[in-house]
């Protein structure tokens, strides 16, 4: 369902609270108000907001192909630079769960339920955009959650993890830039790393009350699969 923007996006993330610990909600995937099957990405554009009430959305046919790496085709949404999605629950079925193109989105709410590939991708932003990730969480990624391959910034607040390899990863082998994660208030549970960066390309990570069993919240590599260290 698409509802007028405005300046909503923007007030709802200003009130939030801050300072506030563990926020991720552990209370299990939310139960789905209805099922909807999907044959095609839904596109969000710029400006737009789509609530999906809680419903629950699965790829018909499927296009999740385990850990092979999929595109703008497998995924369940698609969202423009300045676009929301909320209030939303992906199923398994969706090889890729959410593409933000060129950054700016605002992703809140949204569960996945079963991560295929990557649950949320962040691609084309450049320096100065900013993508917030605020509530909602992932279970069963047995490689990333959030895929950063921009330039960007990305906000990951009051999210839920289980079962899963890493929270945030920055692109290794993307354009050369600092990419910049900010973590606040996430639940991590029974996974790998919280963040990892990309020491040579300069990326920076802030974990702030994080409540995670990770034996390296934050992890520096050198490159594609090279661990060089906590951050």
């Amino acid at each position: 369902m698409f509802v007028n923007a405005g300046a909503l996006a923007i007030a709802i993330l200003s009130a939030l609270p801050t300072g506030l610990a563990c926020l991720g909600y552990e209370g299990g995937l939310p139960k789905a108000t209805s099922n909807k099957q999907i044959s095609a990405p839904i596109y969000v554009k710029s400006g737009q907001v789509f609530d999906g009430g809680w419903a629950k959305y699965d790829r018909n046919p499927t296009s999740c192909k385990s850990q092979q790496e999929g595109g703008e085709s497998d995924t369940a949404f698609v969202l423009e630079k300045g676009a929301t999605l909320r209030n939303v629950i992906i199923g398994k079925t969706a090889g890729e769960g959410v593409y933000c193109l060129g950054g700016g989105c605002n992703i809140e709410f949204v569960w996945f339920e079963d991560v295929c590939e990557d649950a949320i991708s962040i691609k084309n932003d450049k320096v100065g955009d900013v993508t917030w990730i605020v509530g909602g969480g992932a279970y069963h990624a047995s490689d990333k959650i959030i895929q950063h391959n921009g330039c960007g910034r990305v906000n990951i607040i009051n999210f839920y993890a289980e079962d899963y390899g890493k929270v945030y990863r920055s692109c290794g082998t993307c354009e050369k830039c600092a990419r910049e994660v900010y973590i606040e208030g996430v639940t991590a549970r029974k996974g790998g790393e919280v963040a990892g960066i990309t020491k040579s390309n300069g990326d920076k990570a802030t974990l702030v009350n994080v409540c995670t069993d990770a034996k390296t919240p934050c992890q520096n590599y050198s490159g594609p699969g090279v661990k060089d260290g906590a951050c």
